[in-house]
């Protein structure tokens, strides 16, 4: 009995039995662990494209600021040419004197 028990196609038996058992699980966790790897890879992306875009928004602080001064000085040549428009209008009715009889 012993002999035969440990015979190696007793043996090759066992492994083809344990085989045939834990196989679909194993390849069940081999599908899992790729389809998990596809959505890490897909969330990685995901963040190294925002930090690139955030990345960006600070590296165009520089150009805000100048579009900020451009628009401030803008608003002040404007307001420079409405006041200077405003006393050429009043300005030609004080010139006329006022006719005297």
């Amino acid at each position: 009995m012993y002999v035969l028990a440990n015979e190696p196609s007793v043996a090759l038996y066992r492994l083809q039995e344990h085989v045939r058992r834990s196989l679909p699980e194993l390849a069940q966790h081999k599908s899992d662990m790729q389809s998990w790897e596809e959505q890490s890879q897909g969330a990685i992306y995901t963040v190294e494209y925002a930090c690139s875009a955030i990345k960006n928004m600070t590296d165009s602080s520089v150009y805000f600021k100048s579009i900020d001064s451009l628009l401030k000085h803008a608003i002040a040549m404007k307001d420079q040419l409405n006041a200077a428009q405003g006393r050429s209008a009043v300005a030609p009715q004080a010139k006329n004197p006022p006719a005297s009889s």
